[in-house]
């Protein structure tokens, strides 16, 4: 029962924050909650769904390469400013960083409450998406790395 209180709340909250996609994503779950031994289809997209989100993420990166609207001269012509650099440079970090989250989350998965609830909050509250917990569990791996906190 608590866990139908605490998704419910999570809806409220995503309807007064007018945030679809978590919206969308807590209707699906308790939708998925109410079909008969719904355990192993949450289990398998608990343990599926983030690689799943990847591609469906990526395919959607990869459209304006298919439509024609991104091609080789964009690749070179983003290499001859700072701006393309930093870019790539950032796309580098947030890799290795959501590779580190993804390890961490294994390993401790109790951080996932307060990544989810930190992730909430910024979605419904400061506009964001709800692409961060990987990239956030990765900053929490880099960090507790800096102050030297066992894992």
């Amino acid at each position: 029962m608590e866990s139908w209180l605490f998704l419910i709340a999570i809806f409220l909250i995503a309807i007064l924050g007018k945030n679809q996609s978590l919206i969308i994503a807590t209707a699906v779950v308790l939708l998925i909650m109410l079909i008969p031994n719904s355990q192993k289809i949450l289990a398998l997209v608990e343990k599926q769904g983030i690689n799943w989100g990847v591609t469906i993420i990526s395919i959607a990166i990869l459209i304006p390469i298919a439509t024609g609207r991104i091609g080789f001269q964009d690749l070179l012509n983003s290499f001859k400013s700072p701006i393309g650099w930093i870019a790539v440079f950032c796309g580098i970090l947030v890799s290795i960083l959501s590779a580190r989250g993804v390890g961490f989350l294994a390993v401790s998965p109790e951080v996932t409450v307060a990544l989810v609830f930190g992730t909430i909050l910024g979605v419904v509250f400061l506009r964001g998406v709800a692409a961060g917990p990987i990239i956030a569990s990765g900053i929490a791996f880099c960090i507790l790395q800096l102050l030297n906190v066992k894992i």
